[in-house]
């Protein structure tokens, strides 16, 4: 680190990407195909991200022109004004205590919690060649993309860069598209079982009123 940037740091673009994708590989345990895949893609957005929060700051410099000519007396090559939502929204004190801070850090350990939850479920229902319906899979059926979508979606809050921005849409219709085939498979192998929990149980957004036994919290008092 300089007195001018806070960049080139490859040590915490090594240290933090090893850091998460380490989270997400214990949490997942990947055993299938489909299993690499989804980690694989959700590695490459983390490696992106701290490269520009630690390493080469491609949106700054892509954007420097526009940047200077609106904010001119604020330095971008440091980190704290890296954030750019608490510039542009003209927020105040620390950027790691404004709204858009705080926010990413609920949806990425809701992320993190649903994931590991979900992946444990799941991989002791593929062990015993089970359909996974309870925990996070009684209230929708693909709660481990979910994760990796809501994770992705906090870094995005915290640390906006053009790669992720432009990255995450492709990312979210990969998982869409995994999610896709992983029910061919599921209805190829449990066919009337599995249609049924397609027809109780939501695709993406959660039904907080079923528990994770799967059945309607109304119905339990």
């Amino acid at each position: 680190m300089n007195e001018a940037s806070d960049y080139g740091l490859w040590s915490l673009v090594f240290l933090n990407s090893a850091i998460f994708i380490f989270f997400a590989f214990s949490f997942v345990k990947p055993k299938t195909k489909t299993d690499w895949r989804s980690l694989g893609v959700f590695s490459a957005f983390i490696v992106a991200l701290f490269t520009e929060m630690y390493g080469f700051p491609l949106t700054i410099y892509l954007l420097s022109g526009w940047l200077t000519e609106h904010y001119p007396n604020i330095n971008f090559y440091s980190h704290e004004n890296g954030h750019l939502l608490h510039t542009f929204f003209g927020l105040k004190g620390d950027a790691h205590w404004d709204p858009f801070h705080v926010a990413s850090m609920v949806f990425i350990v809701a992320g993190f919690f649903i994931l590991s939850s979900a992946w444990n479920v799941l991989h002791h229902a593929q062990k015993n060649r089970q359909l996974a319906t309870t925990g996070w899979y009684a209230r929708c059926r693909h709660p481990q993309y979910l994760a990796f979508i809501l994770i992705m979606f906090g870094f995005l809050l915290q640390w906006p860069t053009i790669p992720t921005l432009v990255m995450f849409p492709i990312l979210v219709v990969v998982y869409v598209k995994l999610a896709k085939r992983e029910e061919a498979l599921a209805i190829s192998e449990f066919g009337e079982l599995y249609m049924n929990y397609i027809k109780t149980t939501p695709s993406w957004i959660p039904n907080l009123n079923v528990n994770f036994e799967g059945k309607n919290n109304e119905n339990t008092h």
